[in-house]
């Protein structure tokens, strides 16, 4: 059984790879905005797919917690220029009233295939 994991940290991994299946940690970023967050959010997702030879047209699923369902719309813009049409993967987006800190308004977990 072989497992890569890319961006390992001590207590992580960005991603790990097993049996043709990218897992990639929840992603974050800084940001003053739910469109700005996700905007680079996204962007990070891209690099870490690209980094493990694959991307976002391999999409499987997508969980995305929001700290704030106000926000629902606002986030959806973003995603819905981002996704390739025919190729959206499975989601659940759930509110979370408290991510990892406090800045931080969104954050995206994704599974794709290689």
């Amino acid at each position: 059984m072989t497992i890569k994991r890319i961006q390992t940290g001590p207590r992580m991994s960005q991603a790990v790879i097993h049996n043709k299946t990218v897992y990639l940690a929840g992603q974050v970023a800084a940001g003053a905005s739910v469109t700005i967050q996700t905007r680079e959010i996204l962007a990070g997702i891209d690099a870490l797919l690209k980094e493990a030879n694959t991307d976002k047209g391999h999409l499987l699923s997508a969980t995305i917690w929001l700290t704030d369902m106000a926000t629902f719309a606002e986030m959806n813009a973003v995603w819905d220029a981002w996704v390739v049409p025919g190729a959206t993967p499975a989601r659940a987006t759930v509110a979370s009233p408290q991510l990892a800190a406090p800045d931080y308004k969104v954050e995206i977990a994704i599974i794709a295939a290689l």
